[in-house]
């Protein structure tokens, strides 16, 4: 069933909370293949792409009647999906750096999606020219080249708690940044995941 412009994320909270499967259903169809891509972009696996994105809708389930009324589930999903990322990464104990090529997003996403997600990028790399210099070579440091904070305190010669104050700076000012443009910190984590 396909989501009219009238579902909204209000609406469709109130009937999850009414045991509704057909809301849940509508939910899934609107976002479980966009997750799915999302997912795959950093495992590499599509059965564990899939099995991370259904999880994160089993514990939408099982967390309905808690969450906020406010909720933005494309937000509350991609954020529940980065986390799902990171616990298999860490489970893996490996990171993945592999750069996901321009004509995969082209084949796998709609011509909406991909503005959607160069609007992003723009957005995003706008915001972090507004870094201090040496904060935007730390954050690139970590999030675009993976090195740990102790690493890069041994390449820039300065201290880890210098690194640890620099990368909350730059996060906060990021995320307050997307906030102040109309964006959620859903997002903000999405942007920051797929460029880290």
């Amino acid at each position: 069933m396909r989501i009219n412009q009238e579902f909204s994320d209000h609406a469709c909270l109130a009937r999850l909370q009414q045991d509704d499967i057909r809301a849940f259903d509508q939910l899934f169809d609107l976002y479980a293949p966009a997750l799915c891509r999302f997912v795959h972009w950093h495992l590499k696996s599509h059965a564990d792409a899939e099995d991370a994105v259904q999880e994160c809708f089993l514990k939408l389930w099982e967390r309905r009647m808690f969450l906020d009324e406010n909720i933005v589930f494309k937000a509350y999903l991609y954020k529940s999906a980065y986390h799902a990322v990171l616990n298999q990464l860490r489970q893996q104990r490996y990171w993945v750096f592999e750069e996901c090529g321009e004509e995969t997003l082209i084949e796998e996403a709609s011509p909406g999606q991909i503005l959607e997600y160069q609007e992003l990028e723009h957005f995003y790399q706008t915001a972090i020219a507004q870094l201090p210099p040496r904060r935007r070579e730390i954050f690139a440091l970590n999030r675009q080249q993976g090195l740990s904070h102790a690493r890069i305190a041994q390449e820039l010669n300065i201290s880890v708690k210098c690194v640890e104050n620099q990368m909350t700076h730059a996060l906060k000012f990021l995320k307050l940044y997307f906030q102040a443009h109309g964006m959620s910190l859903g997002l903000a984590l999405i942007a920051l995941f797929n460029y880290g």
